[in-house]
């Protein structure tokens, strides 16, 4: 819990000076300066008044220390006789310097004055005619009341009896040692205050035209309307730097989205206008000519036309999908067993090579092979490929998918031996809506494009290649995968 204590007070601070709860850089940077500013005032004053306390220690001391000794030297001189003289005791009881216990005692006539709980401290030979001994103590009165002093002990011999020594005691509580200490706090807490009071008001000034800054930033940033550009370096401080530069980048993901937007649309009106005015042209002749074989040979055209629209609205639809940047953020690669997935896959596309007339079969190894992959992706990867196949291989060809582990990672392969593809449009297989010069067959030319975007997220190369009976073959290699297997 006391690790939250100075979260939770922050955070009604926070409160404090946002009253309507919205967030304002200048008010965060105040309250972030004015806590430690009056955390370092508290700091200050203890450091001040630990000061002065030692101050006044060694002032109280150093009287004391002299007090007891200007005693025992004067006590020494004198007759004593087992008591001191009225003067001396006037000194000791009615001392202006406050001192409130003392204890006076001869060798010979044993305690002489003074209290006797006050024991002398134990004094060595070493320190006859030396300097005073300072100790603390702890006194208990005949009321066993506790009372802390600060005492100096003296010995020193007598002057008229040298067979006789004294013992000077002379002690103080601590209060006015205290007093002092606190009387130094109290002259110095208002030029702290004040000096922290202007250096608030200085930093107030500071952060003010510190933020001036970014009115040129703002200003520009205003006069744009549909502008998508890098906000750039020019006039941004250093500490906006990452926000701008944030900015920057959701910019340039915001113009990836609306160019792969427009894209869409341009291709989608590229794509569908045929079928589209074709639907219209063979609607009208069937309304033109109401006969039973005029329709049927309009409805005939009507469902290819609908069929080959559909087809290319999937495709354009798939193509979008794979070129988006957020369905690789939405959808992070796990592991993957090829070795696996594929047969799982080709299982699903059987009856559909049953119904084209292509014996469609896998070559593999037992072994897991393992690639960072999306599922979902591969498999519209892979039934692009199949497609392509099925679609131009002809009937009675054979379609063989493998996976193989090479040097440079995983190899995924799909080969036919239809009639292939003549080796100057090979570089082209990629590209979007290009279809080979002289197929008869219909197609949109974005299965191959889609393969070529989907590979690209993976990190994948994608190779078109001659069959090796005369086919074409497509290899996709994979970089080994960088996840271990849980």
């Amino acid at each position: 819990m006391s690790d939250m204590a100075p979260e939770l007070d922050r955070s009604w601070l926070y409160r404090m000076i946002e009253p309507d709860g919205r967030p304002s850089l200048r008010r965060r940077l105040l309250s972030s300066l004015l806590v430690p500013l009056m955390l370092l005032l508290v700091v200050e004053s203890l450091v001040t008044y630990s000061g002065a306390l030692i101050y006044s220690n060694h002032v109280h001391d150093r009287d004391l220390a002299d007090d007891a000794m200007t005693l025992a030297q004067m006590l020494s001189q004198e007759d004593l006789g087992g008591q001191i003289s009225p003067q001396a005791r006037f000194l000791l009881e009615y001392a202006p310097e406050g001192h409130n216990y003392f204890n006076v005692s001869s060798r010979k006539h044993g305690l002489l004055a003074g209290t006797a709980e006050l024991q002398p401290a134990s004094l060595s030979a070493a320190t006859l005619d030396g300097d005073p001994a300072l100790y603390s103590t702890t006194l208990y009165t005949h009321t066993q009341k506790r009372r802390d002093l600060r005492a100096a002990t003296v010995r020193i011999p007598n002057l008229r009896d040298p067979s006789d020594q004294l013992t000077v005691t002379m002690a103080e509580t601590f209060h006015d040692r205290h007093e002092r200490a606190r009387e130094i706090l109290l002259l110095t807490i208002p030029a702290q205050a004040i000096l922290i009071a202007s250096v608030f008001v200085l930093v107030l000034y500071g952060v003010r035209v510190g933020l001036r800054q970014l009115d040129p930033l703002t200003a520009r940033l205003a006069a744009r309307e549909h502008d998508l550009a890098p906000i750039g370096d020019a006039d941004v401080p250093v500490e906006i730097l990452p926000l701008t530069r944030t900015i920057d980048g959701l910019f340039a993901r915001q113009r990836g989205m609306l160019a792969l937007q427009e894209r869409f649309i341009a291709d989608a009106a590229h794509q569908l206008k045929t079928p589209l005015a074709g639907l219209r042209v063979h609607v009208e002749r069937a309304q033109a000519d109401p006969s039973k074989e005029t329709v049927n040979d309009a409805l005939q055209h009507i469902l290819r036309l609908t069929q080959r629209a559909s087809r290319t609205s999937s495709q354009l639809l798939a193509l979008t999908r794979a070129q988006s940047p957020e369905l690789s953020e939405a959808s992070p690669p796990c592991l993957l067993d090829l070795a696996r997935l594929v047969p799982e896959l080709l299982g699903l596309r059987v009856h559909d090579a049953i119904a084209a007339g292509v014996d469609l079969g896998y070559e593999g190894p037992q072994e897991p092979v393992w690639i960072d992959g999306d599922r979902i992706s591969l498999q519209e990867m892979l039934d692009n490929l199949i497609d392509n196949s099925l679609r131009y291989a002809g009937r009675n060809s054979m379609l063989t998918v493998g996976v193989a582990v090479v040097a440079s990672g995983v190899c995924l392969s799909v080969e036919d031996n239809g009639p292939g593809v003549p080796p100057a449009f090979l570089e082209r297989l990629g590209e979007r809506f290009f279809r080979v010069p002289g197929m008869t067959e219909e197609g949109t030319g974005l299965g191959l494009a889609i393969v070529q975007r989907i590979a690209e997220r993976h990190q994948a190369q994608v190779h078109y290649l001659s069959g090796s009976q005369g086919g074409l073959r497509v290899e996709i290699v994979f970089p080994p995968a960088r996840t271990s297997k849980a």
